[in-house]
Formats: C-alpha cells, sequence, structure tokens
C-alpha cells in the first residue's frame, strides 16, 4: 500500500508492514502443512510400491447386500433433513468479500472530505496494530460506529477501507442474525465473530460490517431481568464477543491442554509456560440510523468507542460527487460548463450521495426516452421533478381553471423574482404532479444555513405570491392557495415564538406544554401569539399586493407562457421576465414623449 494514502496517520511508517508480515506468516504456514501431507502421501505410496503392493488400496468391500442399500439411503436423506436446518441455524450468516472482489477504493469517496481523514488515522492505526501496541504503549481500536442518515456512504467508506488495507470485508446484515429457533442468534453472532478471528489470522486482519446496527444493539434499558434471548441477551452476547478477539485458536487450546497435564506431574519450578495467543487484528464497523438507541455499554471505551458521523453534504462535497458521478456518465458538453455543474449543486440541498447518483440515472433514462443518447441539462430538471414531486398525471383542467393556475403559479414566480434576492428560479410549470396542480421551484444561489428577518420574510411573500395574483385577476382566491397559506403560518409562528421577531422577547420552545405541542400549536394557542402572527401575515400580504399592482405586466407575461408551453426552466423564465420588462420600460417611455 501506498504511504502517501495514509499519511495523516502519528503512526509510524514501518507499522504498515504489520499486516503483510502476518500475512505471509500466515501463508508459509498453509505451505508448510500442504507439504507435510503431502510428503506423508508420497512416503507412503513410494512404500506400498517398494514393497509390490498396488500404490492405491481401492475402495473397502463393504458387505452390504443390496436390499439394505434403499432403507439406508432414506435414513440418511430422514437425517439430514432434520438436523440439516439446524445445524446450519447457528451458522455465521456473513458475506466474505476479499480485497479482489471490491472495486471501491478510499480515493473513490467524495464530499466527506473531514470523514475521511478521521478514517484514514483510524484505518493507520489498524494495519499498524503492533507498532501502535509494542512501540507506542497503546490499545489498537476493536470497533468504530458510523452513524448518519441513510444513503451517505457508510457502507461505501467500509468496503473502501477493507479494499485499501488489502484484508477481507466480512458483511452481515443485522436481522440474518435472527432465527426462528431458541438460543441460534446469539450462536449467529459467535460464529460470525469466530470468522472474524479465524480470517484476520489467516490474512493478517479482517473488518467486519454490521449494517442497521441498531437492530442487534439496541438499549437493554425497560428489558426486564434479561432472560431469554431478547434484546438483553444478543448485546449480551455483543458486549461478550467484542472482548474476544484474544481468544486463543483450538490448536494453541490444545496445546496448553497437554501442557496442562505435564505440568501436573512437574515441581513449580519446572513448568512449561503455556502458549499465549496471538489477538486478532479486528476492526468492527458497526453502521446506524439511530445511534442514540443503541446500548450506552457498547458505546463505551474498548466496544465502540469512536463514533464517526456520515452527514448530508455541504454544497462543495455536492459539487464534487456530482463530478465523479456525472463523468461517468454520457452526457453533453453544456455538462461541462462550471456553471451548470455549480447550478446543480445548488439546486440540490438535502441530497445524499446515493440520491445524487440516483438524480443521474433517472435523468439518463429520460434522455433514452426523447431518443437521445447522452443526458442535458433538462433531463436533469425532469429528474429531479419526477424524484421529487412524482411522474406527471394526464389531466384535462377546464379552461378557467388553467388560467387560474397559470395566474397563480406567475404570481409566485415575479415575486420571488422581485424579492427573493440570491435566489435562482429553476422550473415553473402548470402540469399536474401528485398533489400539485402547478409548481415553481427555485433555491438558494449560495447555501445558508441561517436566515435573517428579511429573508424570512420574503419566503413569507412568495407564499402569498400566488393569492395575491388570483385576488388582483379574478376577483377573489381559490382553494390553490391552501399549502401556501399553511406554510406562510408556519414561518410568521416560528418568528413570533422561536426567533424574537415578533413584538417578544420570549421564547415558546422554551414553554414545557406537557403534551407534546410543537411551536406552531403553542404559539396559536396563546392570544399574544396568534395576534402577533396574524399582524406578521396581513403585513407581508399588503406589500405583496402592492407589488403585484407594480409589476402586473410580468404577471401576465410569465402566464401567457404558461399558457403556451405549460413548463419554463430557469433560462427560459428568466427569459420572458426580462423580455417583459424591457417592452413595459419601452412603453413608458413612449408615453413619456
Amino acid at each position: 500500500m501506498e504511504l502517501s494514502r495514509l499519511s495523516e496517520s502519528t503512526v509510524l511508517s514501518d507499522g504498515l508492514i504489520d499486516v503483510q508480515v502476518t500475512r505471509e506468516r500466515s501463508r508459509q504456514g498453509r505451505i508448510g502443512r500442504i507439504a507435510v501431507v503431502l510428503g506423508f502421501i508420497a512416503t507412503y505410496a513410494w512404500w506400498r510400491a517398494l514393497s509390490g503392493q498396488p500404490v492405491w488400496p481401492g475402495l473397502p468391500n463393504l458387505p452390504i447386500r443390496g436390499e439394505y442399500i434403499f432403507p439406508v439411503l432414506l435414513i440418511l436423506i430422514l437425517g439430514g433433513a432434520l438436523l440439516g436446518p439446524l445445524l446450519a441455524a447457528g451458522r455465521s450468516p456473513h458475506v466474505t468479500f476479499h480485497p479482489s472482489e471490491i472495486d471501491t477504493t478510499i480515493d473513490d469517496v467524495k464530499g466527506i472530505d473531514t470523514v475521511k481523514e478521521e478514517v484514514v488515522k483510524t484505518l493507520n492505526l489498524f494495519l499498524a496494530h503492533k507498532t501502535f501496541k509494542q512501540r507506542m504503549g497503546g490499545t489498537p481500536r476493536r470497533a468504530i460506529l458510523f452513524e448518519g442518515p441513510p444513503g451517505t456512504g457508510k457502507t461505501y467508506m467500509a468496503k473502501a477501507m477493507a479494499s485499501d488495507a488489502g484484508v477481507p470485508f466480512l458483511f452481515v446484515s443485522s436481522s440474518a442474525f435472527q432465527s426462528m429457533y431458541y438460543g441460534q442468534t446469539n450462536r449467529k453472532i459467535r460464529a460470525y465473530f469466530r470468522s472474524l478471528r479465524k480470517a484476520a489470522r489467516k490474512e493478517g486482519g479482517a473488518i467486519g460490517f454490521i449494517e442497521e446496527f441498531d437492530a442487534i444493539g439496541g438499549s437493554r434499558s425497560g428489558m426486564g431481568s434479561g432472560r431469554g434471548e431478547g434484546i438483553t441477551g444478543v448485546v449480551n452476547e455483543l458486549l461478550i464477543q467484542l472482548q474476544s478477539f484474544d481468544e486463543p485458536t483450538s490448536g494453541v487450546r490444545l496445546m496448553n491442554f497437554f501442557i496442562d497435564r505435564v505440568n501436573r506431574l512437574l515441581p513449580s519450578s519446572k513448568q512449561v509456560n503455556k502458549r499465549r495467543a496471538e489477538p486478532a487484528n479486528i476492526l468492527v464497523v458497526g453502521a446506524t440510523n439511530r445511534a442514540s438507541d443503541l446500548d450506552p455499554a457498547l458505546l463505551r471505551p474498548g466496544r465502540f468507542d469512536r463514533s464517526i458521523y456520515f452527514g448530508l453534504p455541504g454544497r462543495p462535497g455536492r459539487r464534487e460527487i456530482i463530478d465523479f458521478y456525472l463523468d461517468k456518465k454520457v452526457h453533453t458538453d453544456e455538462l461541462d460548463k462550471p456553471a451548470r455543474r455549480d447550478a446543480l449543486a445548488a439546486m440540490t440541498m438535502g441530497y445524499s450521495p446515493v440520491m445524487l447518483e440516483h438524480l443521474l440515472d433517472e435523468a439518463l433514462v429520460w434522455a433514452l426516452r426523447g431518443g437521445r443518447d447522452a443526458l442535458n441539462w433538462e433531463d436533469i430538471q425532469q429528474a429531479k421533478m419526477t424524484e421529487e414531486l412524482g411522474l406527471t398525471e394526464s389531466v384535462i383542467y377546464t379552461e378557467a381553471e388553467r388560467r387560474t393556475i397559470a395566474t397563480h403559479e406567475a404570481g409566485h414566480a415575479v415575486v420571488a423574482h422581485l424579492v427573493g434576492a440570491g435566489r435562482t428560479l429553476e422550473v415553473l410549470s402548470i402540469i399536474k404532479r401528485k398533489d400539485a396542480l402547478g409548481l415553481l421551484a427555485h433555491s438558494d444561489t449560495e447555501e445558508q444555513f441561517m436566515r435573517t428577518r428579511t429573508q424570512i420574510e420574503a419566503g413569507i411573500d412568495i407564499a402569498f405570491g400566488g393569492m395575491v395574483a388570483e385576488e388582483q385577476w379574478f376577483g377573489e382566491s381559490g382553494s390553490g392557495p391552501s399549502g401556501d397559506l399553511a406554510a406562510a403560518t408556519k414561518a410568521a409562528a416560528t418568528m413570533v415564538g422561536a426567533l424574537g421577531m415578533g413584538g417578544t422577547l420570549l421564547s415558546f420552545e422554551a414553554a414545557n406544554m406537557g403534551n407534546g405541542a410543537d411551536l406552531v400549536t403553542k404559539v396559536l394557542a396563546s392570544d399574544f401569539g396568534r395576534e402577533a402572527t396574524e399582524e406578521i401575515l396581513q403585513a407581508r400580504k399588503k406589500t405583496v399586493d402592492e407589488l403585484i399592482s407594480r409589476n402586473r405586466h410580468l404577471v401576465e407575461a410569465l402566464r401567457d407562457a404558461l399558457l403556451d408551453r405549460e413548463e419554463l426552466l430557469g433560462d427560459d423564465i428568466l427569459e420572458v421576465l426580462k423580455t417583459a420588462s424591457d417592452i413595459h420600460c419601452g412603453e413608458l417611455i413612449d408615453l413619456t414623449d
């Protein structure tokens, strides 16, 4: 392994050969044992040849009559059918991947540099376990916990660790340990750790990965006395097995058995020292989405003593992941422009690495449906809408409904364009998807984790855009703004109850309601909170009403474009707005002249 790949570690560089030395010693031992067996066979065959006997003695002549063959076979089959499942029920359910079977390396892990750095340091300690223990006096790490949302790369990283370390990777799902037979769950866990020790001693090290670890490592609190094989018994077995890495092999136990018998006959000064087992170099990786549900005893030092959190990637991380996956897929030259890739990273906030890969795969599907052999920007936008909102539904609006929906969505878009500084308009559509009759998709130009009062109010303004547009063009609004009002009310209630932006510095979050009510419920349950929330909403609606009144030409331009084309993408939206603004400015100049 290249030293540069693991250069972040503080372990001495010559410790990197610990695994290779152990593996080479194990290989030579296997060759020696094969040579001894073949030597015995060759000697026996040579002796028979010299004594004039056939080299191979042949099969024994069993005195079994023909009528007994069928009953004997029937007994063997029935015995196998009865004992086979019972014996197999206690086998380890893991799947072993050797390094040559894993095509992933740590260099392929993108978008989580901080996590990767910590994993590399842990891996270096695993590789240099003897150096770390014997030369530096440290205790090698036994197990680490990968926690985080689904699809953030926990399994991917564990496989990459095994690939870079050049050791076997023993994958198992927690549900695979469960058995219908009493006691077999614990037996499977013991068999799994036995397989880990065997693989580690044979190859110099092994990495065990337990998926959905919380399924077998859940907290034992409230589980009663712990009798039986329930969660308590399973966790107890895990705790025991995490301390079993120095358990002696069968050969060492056999040798020590005879040494014990000999030492009984010898005086204490002449007794033979027992053989000590070499601890197996094992690193157990547990992956979970719910680390808080794990039993505290599993997380103490000496067990899963290091927890590494795999969070959703930020915008720079998403850009790195997009570059990695997009370069593997056939795409148009337009998607090689940095601006397009930056825009894609901006519009996918909250996406995990798996979701990003799936988005690009879905875009390829859209390209194939369109008869193209390379995906383009429109395919990605269609794939994103499909993933987030579902497939389009073939419905026929009445002409009045179609015009109302187009006006509603145009109102949202115009307000977002005018008050949403730093926002990018992505898609404007009147095509039905799931419960949405139309939609406006927009995102932050720059990823932000905090919001000012102005930005929160801008969000409320955008929510009111559709309702106000309906009222100004049709004299009343319909059922369309219901979801917008819910979003606006939640934002305004948060301003009042948690952010000190509604005339009070009291935090409703601090109030212990005792009934599990959320923030909006707490705010609206009080007269002051309800009045303050209503005041904010009325003020923002008045502002939006004035804003749309001054920019009716923009709403009409977008409305007409939607009625004509049904769906507008980012550049198309801006082009319609720019053209409408230019025409309106020209008309004003003519009137002035």
